[in-house]
Parts: C-alpha cells; structure tokens; sequence
C-alpha cells in the first residue's frame, strides 16, 4: 500500500478483525475485486454519455413525434436592452424596489415590465422535448439494467437466502459478470452527475445531488471492500420501482393520461414496497444484524451502514412526496404534474391567475359594495 493512502486505507478500520490488504490479493486461481477495477468506469462513463446525446437525438425526438408530443409556441418578449440586461445579470424578475426604476428607464408601465420578464422567463423554460427525452433515456437505461440484474442474480444463492451474503467475507471470489454489472451501474451514476447541472430542474435538486454522491461512495466503497453480493441487491431492488417513474414521466408529456395513471400507480406501489419495505426490513437489516453473526464491527461496517441509511431518509423524503401525489390522484382521479418538477409557471398560466384575481374584486350583486380581498404576502 503506498505510503500517502496506508493510513486512509488501514486494514483495522475497512477489513474485519483478523484479515489483512494480502488476504485480498489475486493468485492464479481465485481473482478478487481491486480499487484500481474503478479506473475501467472512465471510458464506460464517456461513452454512456455519447450514447445518450445519441440516443436522444436519433431515437428519443422521433419517438416523441410518434406518441402526439405537441409543443407550444412560446411568445417571444420584443426587443429591449434594458430589461435583457438586467435579466441576464439575475435570471429572475425584478423586485419591488428594481420595478419602478426599470419602468421609468424604459417609459413603460410596472405591469408591461412584469408581463415581460413573465415572457422572458418562459423563453428559457425547458421544453417539454427536452423531458421526454430525459425520461426516456433513463427509462431505457433502467429497464435494461432491470433485465441484466435479474439476467446476473437469478442464479446466485445470495438472492433468496441473503445470509450467504456473507459466507466467506471478505474472502469472496470475483465474478466477471458481477464486476461488470457493477462497474456500468457506477458508470451510470457518474453520467448523471456530470449532466445534472444540463438537465431540467427539479425542485428536489439538492436531494438528487445528494443520493447521487451517496450511491456513487456506496458502490465505490462496496467494490473495494468486496460487498458486491449485498451491493448487487440493492443496485437491482432500486432499478424496479426507477424503470417505471422514468416511464410513466415519458407518457405524461404526450398526455396518454390512462397509460400514465396506471404506470403511476403500478410505481407508487412498487416503490413503497421496495424502498420503505424491502430495504429496511431485509437490506438494511442484513448489513446491520447478519454481518455480525460472522464477525466483530469495525470502522468499515459502521461506514457502509451509515451511508445506507442516509439513502433510506433520502427514501423517506421521496415517499412522502409519492403518498402526497397518491392523495391528489384519489381527489382528481388523475396524475396532475410530477411533484418534484420545477415549478416555475409558464406565461398563460400566470395571466390566468391573474385574470381570475382580477375578476374575485368584482362584486356579481349591483345592490352590495364590492370587496376588495387581500392577496396574502
């Protein structure tokens, strides 16, 4: 072990007690998993990252057109300087102190220079394209890491009986068809927090930040550790319920409303069970408790278990959101919007409202005063 890393990497706090760096060196006939196999996910990355520019431009566009995705003719604010300046400088409408100044230096009214920024805004809004293809990329990817999970573990006894998890940790041979499961799912993971800052905007940024950092230490660190029995069941207990939300995003977009409604549904479930049943009761429980019917804690078990419940109150957060989208569903009978959207309203809806505000100061009855109501601050 170089001498900068030996004491990062001391065998007392990331190995069992009893078990040493050499007892996790290949020989001739048995391989084992090695930090520098995480080297292999740079080339993996970029071309996942190729793939998907690919993928959404020859693939993702024309399937939108295919299903009816229609977008809207966005109206273009006219010409002014002025206001594009100030815009670019905070890509956000004035205050009310920067209203007035603005009014004046332009010579129009409070109200135009709202409705221009509005009109702005809605400009630089992303197109409804843009999500579609998004969603289906990460649909695909899911849908096929679905397949290739269940294509690996089908066979493997840790699957159904997950004490075996641990049988002969960490002496546990590498499996080709494991390591390169893991290593494409750690690819992945990197693709996406490259191209997060790109995508659209969802109001649980941070979160998604968050669990991206977390899963990429958690299967990194697993790797090195040579967890990837128990790593692979998480990996694929996460892919069902994420193949059927990127889905059901895909057919909201071209509004196939009753496709929609029931992948929702068929998601809600699948998520619940999966990641507020499954993986507390049996994962989490299997790293906390059988682990230790093998061997003694140590600064690595108390790690990993740390990190898998950081993503469970990730887990918990998403859930409360989910059971919050079933209960508008059960009111309306459909899925309105995907509650982790920007909400950020376009121009229409916001002459709308204000349309709506303005006719609620008119009174229907003659004979009555009217009533001003308040809109509050």
């Amino acid at each position: 072990m170089a001498q900068p890393t030996q004491w990062f990497w001391g065998e007392e706090y990331w190995l069992p007690p009893g078990f040493t760096w050499e007892d996790l060196q290949d020989t001739e006939d048995i391989r084992y998993p090695q930090p520098h196999h995480l080297l292999l996910c740079l080339p993996i990355t970029l071309l996942l990252v190729a793939l998907r520019f690919f993928f959404e431009r020859k693939i993702a566009i024309p399937l939108s057109r295919q299903l009816g995705l229609r977008e809207k003719v966005r109206r273009k604010p006219p010409p002014n300087p002025i206001l594009e300046a100030f815009y670019r400088k905070r890509r956000k409408s004035p205050a009310k102190e920067d209203l007035g100044g603005l009014a004046k230096q332009c010579d129009l009214q409070p109200r135009q220079v709202e409705r221009w920024f509005r009109c702005r805004l809605n400009q630089d809004r992303p197109s409804l394209t843009k999500k579609f293809c998004e969603a289906t990329w990460r649909a695909t990817y899911y849908t096929i890491s679905l397949c290739t999970g269940l294509a690996v573990l089908y066979n493997k006894p840790w699957l159904w009986d997950l004490r075996k998890c641990w049988v002969g940790y960490p002496q546990q041979p590498l499996q080709t068809s494991l390591l390169g499961y893991y290593l494409v799912q750690f690819s992945f993971y990197c693709s996406l927090l490259i191209s997060l800052p790109f995508d659209v905007k969802r109001t649980d940024f941070p979160e998604q930040l968050l669990h991206h950092l977390v899963t990429l230490v958690l299967i990194g660190s697993s790797l090195c550790l040579n967890c990837l029995r128990i790593g692979s069941l998480i990996m694929f207990l996460h892919d069902v319920s994420d193949c059927l939300l990127e889905t059901a995003k895909m057919f909201t977009y071209p509004k196939w409303q009753k496709t929609c409604d029931t992948l929702f549904i068929t998601f809600s479930a699948a998520f619940l069970v999966t990641r507020m049943g499954i993986f507390p009761c049996k994962i989490i429980y299997n790293t906390y408790y059988y682990s230790m019917e093998i061997y003694q804690p140590f600064f690595g078990y108390y790690f990993l278990n740390g990190l898998l419940m950081a993503l469970q109150l990730l887990h918990a957060f998403w859930s409360y959101l989910i059971i919050r989208m079933v209960y508008r569903f059960l009111l309306c009978g459909t899925m309105e919007k995907d509650l982790r959207s920007h909400s950020e309203a376009s121009e229409d809806e916001v002459a709308h409202r204000e349309m709506t505000q303005k006719n609620s100061t008119v009174d229907p009855q003659p004979n009555r005063p009217a009533v001003t109501r308040r809109t509050p601050v």
